[in-house]
């Protein structure tokens, strides 16, 4: 079985070379900014590490971790195995046609996830758990809601996305941020279920995932977040 790298050091400490730090923009080692982010101003340089140091902290708060690799979701962005995955950010343009239309919400950010594989069977609960942290912590932010929303490239991405839009709608009505056991089955299930079965060769957010693993990625009612 391969082994991964720790990812707060000690014994892997050898291998912290495949990993860029937090404190880099390294370009070539982020994702392409896909649908959800055109046409709203993308974060880059210091303006993107500043946000994704801030979500290494809420991460690790809530314990979003990808649970192949065994590392804080916001890793993956320094994973130079998997250079085309991980979060890009974008500031909202008010003037869009799809962009938050709310008297009491000024500032928006948008956050579209990359997975490593088009059958990652984690990124619903990824996704979910990301989007509890950002707007459950808001007061370490200056947003007043982090839009959340998986890239195209996944073959879920549609039902994901609309289960991400219906969280984002209870805060805007609410006001707050729905725990697991306040969001129901609606919520809760997670359409990639089928697809996990049907293919195995594509399990986890990298490669292969022990049972144990797939079964914790099925649905926010195992999650930490």
């Amino acid at each position: 079985m391969p082994s991964f790298p720790s990812p707060w050091g000690g014994a892997d400490d050898d291998e912290d070379d495949l990993f860029d730090g937090y404190d880099e923009f390294a370009v070539d080692h982020v994702p392409m900014p896909a649908r959800f982010l055109e046409g709203h101003d993308v974060l880059a340089g210091p303006d993107h590490v500043a946000f994704h140091r801030l979500t290494r902290e809420l991460f690790e708060e809530r314990k979003v971790y990808d649970m192949t690799f065994d590392y804080n979701l916001a890793r993956l962005n320094l994973d130079t195995r998997h250079t085309n995955a991980g979060y890009r950010y974008a500031v909202e343009n008010p003037d869009a046609d799809d962009a938050i239309d709310e008297g009491d919400v000024d500032h928006v950010l948008r956050a579209e996830f990359t997975p490593t594989t088009p059958f990652c069977p984690q990124t619903h609960t990824l996704t979910i758990g990301s989007f509890r942290a950002w707007n459950g912590l808001a007061d370490r932010h200056e947003y007043d809601l982090v839009r959340v929303r998986a890239a195209p490239m996944h073959h879920a991405s549609d039902d994901i996305n609309a289960q991400l839009a219906d969280l984002e709608r209870g805060v805007l009505e609410t006001g707050k941020v729905a725990d697991d056991t306040e969001s129901g089955p609606a919520v809760g299930s997670n359409p990639m279920e089928g697809a996990v079965g049907d293919d195995r060769g594509e399990e986890g957010s990298g490669g292969d995932e022990d049972d144990g693993a797939r079964e914790a990625s099925r649905g926010p009612s195992e999650a930490p977040f």
